[in-house]
């Protein structure tokens, strides 16, 4: 993975973490925190969302609705499996 790859992956990790954050509205989380839940849920929504039929194009905003879909997906299993 290239300089440029890897710093736009972090960039949209970082505003779909933040972003599921506002929606499903759990606890504080730390920047590092918001990283990790948009990344992991990146893998998550480009795994999930092509399993039931949808397909988001659109360059840098589609890859952030992408990972935010997926980062509400991982949040609310979070807080699931939390209750």
């Amino acid at each position: 993975m290239t300089l440029e790859g890897f710093i736009t992956m972090a960039l949209v990790g970082l505003l779909a973490g933040w972003l599921a954050g506002l929606v499903m509205r759990g606890r504080k989380r730390s920047v590092l925190s918001h990283l990790l839940i948009g990344v992991v849920g990146a893998f998550l929504g480009g795994w999930l969302l092509p399993m039931v039929g949808v397909r988001i194009t659109g360059g840098f905003l589609g890859a952030v609705l992408e990972a935010f879909l997926g980062a509400v997906v991982l949040l609310a299993l979070i807080g699931a499996i939390r209750r």
